[in-house]
């Protein structure tokens, strides 16, 4: 079984259709730990906001009829029969030819359908002196007028920001319901790799990926948990995988999938439990040597070591999967429209991703240059990359000045 290499396309159709990600079950939550998580059900108010008429400016409460023909020459005059105050009801009703004093946000007494604001009035102890003229309802937010009692306010699938968080507890809420963050364990494997703190013996490098994994996997909507760096032995990476497998929703490896003597992830992967590997090699540049397997419901991502293929291969392959696990809707690449900086060539047969960054060309369009070093190992190369640039099987070369699309892997000025 290794290595039959599939389509890109293929290894996709084999993730949704094995694979199936849906999302987790649900948790009721705080609403001071709901940030950036994911609606379960719909949230409908079970009460109108405002809970009563309020006013929307400091003034005077009347009857509207009371300032008609109100004008700076000839103003209307109003007894005042007292003050509302924010955050307590109202002890007065506003009678024929009366005003009340009344601040932003309180209660509009009985009586009263309209707000003169108080830059509009002249006062002199309890007479009033209305410079002009207001309509019913002016300067008066009506109850209900921002949520209606019934009304669908939030819907599920819904990500929770600030904003949103608000609206819940505008409607008393304390806590709601949302799905399951994914836990997805992120291990490194490789006698080469070392964690980062440590002191770095001679020919080795500090681990790289099961730091971007992770990061990447948070931004996904999924909780990493590292599990460190695992060894180039058979049985301390079987033992580090059935914990990972038991403690977590989903596993992502990076290293140890080639086909050289010490590349053993595959083959454990694939003794764990069934069905077991689904996807053992893709024909795409770079990242052929990625290996994707479901032990009963649980997906285990086997990326390359080097940093930029794994990076890479995570958000085409593993990024969706962890989205749709917590709930969240697969959102795609943001794209731009790219001039072609020079030719760009394809790896015979192999779908290829060409990691450029962007620049502006004379004419203030945006031109893609290939990232000097091409190397997938370079690790710099994740920081230089701006998107990549995507070839079919079949095209032998993107060409110099060509019109093409740039999947974005940062937010670009």
């Amino acid at each position: 079984m290794f290595r039959k290499l599939m389509t890109f396309d293929e290894a996709r159709r084999a993730i949704g259709e094995q694979l199936k990600p849906e999302a987790l079950s649900e948790e009721e939550i705080s609403l001071l730990e709901a940030y950036n998580r994911v609606l379960k059900e719909d949230v409908v108010s079970a009460l109108d906001i405002p809970p009563f008429n309020r006013s929307t400016v400091d003034g005077y409460a009347v009857k509207a009829e009371d300032t008609f023909g109100a004008e700076e020459n000839q103003p209307a005059k109003l007894g005042v029969c007292g003050v509302v105050n924010v955050g307590e009801p109202p002890r007065i009703t506003v009678a024929k030819g009366e005003a009340a004093e009344i601040v932003t946000g309180a209660p509009i007494p009985e009586g009263a359908d309209a707000v003169v604001m108080v830059e509009d009035t002249d006062r002199e102890d309890a007479q009033l002196r209305v410079y002009r003229a207001v309509t019913k309802d002016e300067n008066v937010m009506k109850k209900g007028t921002d949520i209606k009692k019934g009304a669908t306010v939030l819907k599920a699938g819904q990500v929770l920001g600030a904003s949103e968080i608000g609206v819940l507890a505008a409607l008393g809420l304390t806590k709601v319901k949302v799905f399951k963050v994914p836990v997805v364990a992120v291990l490194s494997t490789g006698g080469e790799v070392t964690e980062p703190g440590k002191e770095l013996p001679a020919g080795k490098i500090y681990d790289i990926n099961a730091y971007s994994l992770s990061t990447a996997v948070r931004e996904s909507g999924g909780k990493p948990v590292y599990l460190g760096v695992i060894p180039d032995d058979k049985a301390e990476l079987r033992r580090a995988l059935e914990h990972a497998l038991a403690s977590a929703d989903m596993v992502m490896t990076s290293g140890g999938v080639s086909v050289g003597p010490r590349d053993l992830t595959p083959q454990i992967v694939n003794s764990l439990g069934k069905p077991g590997v689904i996807v053992c090699g893709i024909a795409v540049k770079p990242g052929k040597p990625t290996t994707i397997a479901l032990v009963g419901r649980k997906p285990i991502f086997s990326l390359p070591g080097h940093p930029t293929s794994a990076l890479l291969l995570f958000h085409l392959l593993a990024r969706p999967v962890i989205q749709l696990m917590s709930g969240r809707p697969v959102t795609e690449a943001k794209t731009v429209k790219a001039l072609a900086a020079t030719r760009m060539f394809s790896a015979k047969g192999r779908r290829t991703f060409v990691m450029v960054n962007l620049k502006r060309g004379k004419s203030d369009g945006l031109l893609a240059e290939p990232v000097e070093t091409g190397a997938s190992g370079a690790i710099t190369t994740l920081a230089k990359a701006d998107g990549f640039v995507e070839i079919p099987e079949n095209q032998q070369f993107i060409d110099l000045g060509e019109e093409i699309t740039v999947s974005l892997l940062k937010d670009v000025v």
